[in-house]
């Protein structure tokens, strides 16, 4: 009987106490994995029932009597370690923890049940693969009367659909789809290498050239309505020399000046070349130069060449060459405010026909002053020779006003006025509505 009783004791009591160490007061909760455990109770007392209960009643009644002492002590006990813990945990600033209920069935660890979690996907990862999509609209209308032909009264003169995106560490993709009232076409569909060898930067594709710095320019970048006469006569209007080739561009070290140049290859197949064979071949190439005068002004200038078959004979070509000259001024505290903007450009055209090579000339100058936040204002004086008949020379002038509601959106009007070499005049009035939607890249400076 005693030694039953011994080994209930054993079973029931909690472990001998022993000193605090620093490893216990980091854990509080050792303290409560030494509670009483039911289950371990009855386990007990049904091993021990039958020897129990064999001794009399008196000596039973006594061991009952003292195993009830035992337990109270034991309950008495527990109550204070579990306040001594609950005071400790909340000078800690913790919350009580929870004692779970033992169980039979031995439950699932905690990291097992977090390894079957889903980790939420990256929020870019849903366009990993989605190149980034623009379209934007240009509406042009036209009131006032011009001999021959001109833009129409009212046009939805270009939709462009882009689509840009990065190929991989080494190469980055650009479509530039158009819409217009009479063709749907790709304007420009070109893969660009930046990181070749030897610094140099590859353009493979179709491509605006980089002749000047109008003749390269999309018609949404434009600070005006149309494209200056010299671009019209000369360079072959607003698809210029664009045309499917290889462009490839490289930064000139040197301690003065900012000097790109940029060397190009075409089919010949555009506005103003027309390759007879496949071997005629269309170039183009442009230095550009460019320095900070001051924290607020720059200065940007440029040459370009272009060379290639004109179609009339099979040896008939046209040389063009082009001079661009840009002044900037945006102070840096009222940069968003006011700027002003000063650009000519000046292009030579010597075409061979079939008696004779006609050499022409034009150019153009522009004006631009910012006098608000979303407020500009432009002037331009246009001038051009003929490329087929230099002996009549096109004049003009154009009075810009552009408001800006926000980066997605322009306002624009342009008062138009046109000598032609025949002597015929025309007075216009233009206006047109830009509005962009999505996220279109940034075009060169």
């Amino acid at each position: 009987m005693e030694s039953a009783r011994r080994s209930l004791r054993a079973l029931l009591l909690f472990p001998t106490p022993r000193s605090e160490t620093a490893a216990d007061r980091r854990r509080p909760e050792t303290t409560v994995r030494c509670c009483l455990s039911p289950a371990l109770f009855v386990l007990a007392i049904c091993t021990l029932a039958p020897s129990i209960f064999a001794e009399e009643p008196a000596a039973l009644a006594a061991d009952v009597q003292q195993l009830k002492t035992e337990l109270e002590a034991l309950r008495a006990e527990y109550a204070k370690r579990l306040t001594e813990l609950d005071a400790r945990l909340a000078a800690l600033g913790q919350p009580m923890p929870e004692v779970a209920a033992p169980s039979s069935t031995t439950p699932t660890p905690a990291v097992a049940e977090a390894s079957f979690v889903p980790t939420p996907a990256p929020a870019g990862a849903s366009k990993v693969f989605n190149p980034d999509i623009a379209a934007i609209g240009d509406f042009i209308g036209v009131a006032g009367k011009t001999p021959g032909s001109g833009e129409r009264s009212l046009d939805m003169h270009e939709s462009e659909l882009s689509f840009q995106a990065v190929v991989d560490p080494y190469a980055r993709a650009d479509f530039f789809l158009t819409f217009g009232p009479d063709e749907v076409g790709v304007e420009e569909g070109f893969i660009t290498f930046p990181t070749l060898p030897g610094g140099l930067l590859l353009k493979v594709g179709k491509m605006r050239d980089a002749f000047g710095k109008v003749d390269g320019q999309h018609n949404h970048v434009l600070p005006f309505i149309d494209r200056p006469l010299v671009n019209r006569n000369l360079i072959g209007g607003e698809d210029a020399l664009a045309d499917a080739g290889i462009s490839v561009a490289r930064l000139i070290p040197n301690p003065w000046v900012f000097l790109e140049a940029t060397a190009q290859v075409y089919r010949g197949d555009s506005a103003i070349f027309k390759a007879p064979t496949r071997g005629d071949l269309a170039y183009v190439g442009h230095l550009r130069a460019y320095q900070d005068l001051t924290e607020s002004t720059n200065i940007d200038l440029g040459g370009s060449v272009a060379y290639g078959h004109n179609g009339v004979t099979a040896d008939s070509a046209t040389r063009l060459l082009g001079f661009d000259a840009t002044f900037r001024y945006r102070p840096l505290r009222r940069s968003i405010y006011t700027h002003l903007l000063g650009r000519t450009e000046l292009t030579w055209s010597r075409r061979q026909n079939l008696t004779q090579t006609a050499n022409a000339f034009g150019g153009y100058g522009y004006l631009e002053y910012q006098f608000g936040r979303r407020w500009f204002a432009g002037a331009r004086y246009d001038f051009s020779d003929r490329a087929e008949n230099s002996s009549l020379t096109d004049k003009g002038g154009s009075l810009i006003l552009t408001y800006w509601p926000s980066e997605f959106s322009q306002i624009r009007t342009q008062y138009r006025h046109t000598r032609f070499g025949e002597g015929r005049t025309a007075n216009e009035l233009l206006f047109q509505f830009l509005f962009a939607i999505g996220a279109h890249g940034a075009h060169a400076f």
